[in-house]
């Protein structure tokens, strides 16, 4: 199984949505406990109605998403935190119910995990798919960032 993952920092939505479109996205499953954001066009309701106007299916798992504490250790750089803190929070019968239908979801189609974080490797969704998904094949990806695959050398 393919899962995509994609953090919005720094990012406008119309980057997020053309990243999203240029992978064959079909889905956006937002894993985020607090689906709001200071930046435009995050917020859980903009980002639905934005994503559903470009043809990507919007779903959103809030018991996949960190917990207060997890959060405030991610953003003080805290990762040991956030992992002990994260593998609590999926232990909760609501994660595992909720791990399963991401699963299920994107068993049915190209389908990208959302979080705020741009480098999966200080966000949560990285730990996610490691506990729930391990043999999953994981892609990254970033908005704003041109596929260098699309550049010619000159």
């Amino acid at each position: 199984m393919r899962i995509f993952t994609i953090g919005y920092e720094k990012a406008t939505q119309a980057e997020l949505v053309a990243a999203l479109k240029a992978a064959g996205v079909e889905r956006l499953i937002d894993v985020r406990a607090v689906p709001l954001s200071r930046r435009p066009g995050f917020s859980k309701n903009i980002l639905a109605r934005g994503l559903v106007e470009a043809g990507i299916d919007y779903v959103h798992l809030r018991a996949l998403g960190t917990p207060p504490e997890g959060r405030e250790a991610a953003r003080k750089g805290r990762h040991d935190v956030l992992e002990r803190v994260y593998a609590g929070q999926l232990d909760l019968p609501e994660a595992i119910v909720q791990a399963g239908q991401m699963l299920e979801l994107a068993a049915e189609k190209p389908s990208a995990l959302l979080c705020f974080e741009r480098e999966p490797g200080g966000c949560h969704r990285t730990l996610l798919l490691r506990a729930v998904a391990p043999q999953a094949d994981v892609v990254d990806l970033f908005p704003g960032v041109p596929d260098l695959r699309d550049l010619s050398v000159v």
